[in-house]
């Protein structure tokens, strides 16, 4: 799968209402059939910083996200509503879910 981690950081005035900014291409993101996951968590540290978590089940899966149409409004309706470019990793790995973290086992 393409794994993708990218590091928003958010216009203040705007932070607050990033989840409502971001809604359409977030929902039409986890409709794609390529798609795992799309998960946008708030930093703890830092209010005005998101952090993305999303992956896609191959490169062609990937391929068809960043060429449809709600790809493209993103990139012209985001940028407007953040303080610098995102910073990203994207890698590829095997499978197509999370592995447990067995160091923290929960239960028997």
């Amino acid at each position: 799968m393409i794994f993708i981690t990218a590091r928003f950081r958010i216009r203040p005035e705007d932070a607050d209402r990033w989840p409502e900014i971001s809604r359409a291409f977030t929902e039409a993101t986890r409709a794609e059939p390529g798609n795992l996951w799309f998960d946008w968590s708030r930093s703890l540290d830092d209010p005005n910083e998101y952090v993305l978590v999303e992956a896609f089940r191959d490169d062609e899966a990937g391929a068809a996200h960043v060429q449809s149409d709600h790809f493209k409004q993103a990139q012209q309706d985001l940028p407007a509503h953040l303080v610098q470019t995102p910073r990203i990793v994207n890698t590829t790995v095997e499978g197509e879910d999370w592995s447990e973290l067995g160091e923290m086992a929960v239960g028997p």
